[in-house]
């Protein structure tokens, strides 16, 4: 247990039998014979809705341990999204509508840090960017040309527009929250960042 006066950010409590994280908590001292308050700001662990409460600074509150994991990435579709857990190597799911482009652009064997509470997926830390490969361009349309982009198909069948140098086999940088185009992937840039999805691509270069 632990008052409303020690709640910090990142914390977890259970309140009516939901588990809420802390997002923001803000103090305020009471005047003359009024106690002060507490304001926390509250994320539902399972739906994400979130809700402002007030308590009092003593009034105490059941705390729910957060445990840190690693996820590999297996597949996702319009629904659901599945991951590996990598430490009991057991699978855990979460709906693809939390994940945004996510589901489409997070290439397979991708991993990520996660949050359990209770052995119940609440959060995933995804990256601010994926690499994808481009499979076909078309050539730039005047209105293009003038802007300096044109449109390609990308290995996971998502379409953006691209600079006109960019060509087909060649890996771009896609903003995951976004979908656009960040910046084209050099082979030493990718050699310095070598991901689980690179060696699988070996892998298969090789086979």
């Amino acid at each position: 247990m632990v008052t409303a006066a020690d709640l910090r950010q990142g914390m977890a409590v259970r309140i009516d039998q939901q588990v809420y994280r802390v997002m923001e908590v803000e103090s305020r001292a009471g005047a003359a014979k009024m106690g002060g308050t507490v304001r926390a700001r509250l994320s539902n662990a399972r739906s994400e809705r979130i809700r402002d409460q007030h308590f009092r600074p003593q009034e105490r509150l059941e705390d729910v341990e957060v445990e840190q994991g690693r996820l590999e990435f297996l597949y996702g579709d319009e629904s659901t999204c599945k991951f590996l857990r990598l430490d009991s190597f057991e699978q855990v799911e979460c709906p693809s509508a939390g994940l945004g482009l996510a589901q489409k652009l997070l290439p397979p064997g991708t991993e990520v840090s996660a949050e359990f509470v209770e052995g119940e997926l609440i959060s995933i830390d995804l990256p601010d960017t994926v690499e994808a490969r481009v499979i076909s361009t078309a050539p730039p349309a005047r209105t293009q040309q003038d802007s300096g982009r044109k449109e390609a198909k990308l290995e996971n069948g998502l379409t953006l527009q691209v600079p006109l140098f960019i060509a087909p086999d060649e890996m771009v940088s896609v903003d995951l929250k976004t979908g656009r185009y960040v910046e084209r992937v050099r082979a030493q840039h990718r050699k310095g960042a070598l991901k689980l999805s690179d060696t699988q691509d070996g892998r298969r270069d090789h086979a």
